[in-house]
């Protein structure tokens, strides 16, 4: 094929889904990386609080889980899950300010260590601010849906709190969206006004909720209350 059709060449605001979603954007200057429950609201409420955050692949187990806590040392960061601090939203409402924390997700923590060029975290919390401040970045925009992963295949499972957060991004982005785009945007404007019950009522927030961990999910469905940016530079979000 002499043009790339998977790269929504054309279109200012365009938007796909995991690390093979994001490959295919990979010429977009800014991206924009959404993972509702829980990464990029843990991001969020942990960077409104004056923390950093170091986004670290997952590591499950063994050797792997090792690496992990020996990034988050060479660092000087408080790996996630050592403390009370965890990927659980709930967990940061109190983080104090200065802490840097290495926080490990197989979503959209993985994701920002893939990404390039100006990588911002959004989520529904701070869908408005995000936008703008990608808008004001320049250039054409990836919005990159997380998802969740299918177990124990650990193969992506597209989900609805990510189709919202990165609908509510396109929407406040504006201007030329791609199909792709209008779609998760057009999802957004019919479920806005009742994001705290289709939230609860998704895959993820019935897991979560299972789990004894519905706080996360009102938490991450509280729509335009942050006006915090985070912005990845040289590793960390802050």
């Amino acid at each position: 094929m002499t043009n790339n059709p998977y790269a929504q060449t054309g279109f200012e605001v365009r938007l796909d889904w995991g690390p093979e979603g994001m490959a295919a954007l990979a010429e977009c200057p800014v991206v924009v990386i959404v993972d509702v429950l829980s990464f990029s609201t843990s991001v969020d409420i942990a960077v409104s609080r004056g923390a950093r955050v170091l986004p670290l692949p997952w590591r499950f187990a063994g050797a792997e889980k090792a690496a992990a806590a020996q990034a988050a040392k060479d660092a000087g960061a408080v790996l996630a899950g050592d403390g009370p601090w965890t990927l659980r939203p709930a967990s940061l409402t109190s983080i104090p300010a200065g802490t840097l924390l290495a926080l490990p997700s197989p979503n959209g923590a993985t994701l920002s260590t893939l990404a390039g060029g100006t990588v911002l975290a959004g989520c529904l919390r701070n869908a408005p601010a995000v936008a703008a401040a990608a808008r004001a970045a320049g250039g054409p925009v990836a919005v990159i849906a997380g998802g969740e992963r299918w177990r124990p295949q650990n193969t992506l499972r597209p989900a609805v709190e990510d189709l919202l957060g990165a609908g509510a991004i396109a929407h406040h982005l504006g201007g030329g969206l791609s199909p792709e785009a209008r779609a998760a945007e057009a999802a957004f404007l019919a479920y806005g006004d009742d994001l705290p019950a289709v939230l609860a009522a998704s895959a993820s927030g019935r897991e979560l909720t299972e789990w004894g961990h519905a706080g996360d999910v009102a938490l991450a469905s509280a729509y335009g209350v942050s006006a915090t940016v985070p912005r990845l530079v040289d590793g960390v979000y802050s």
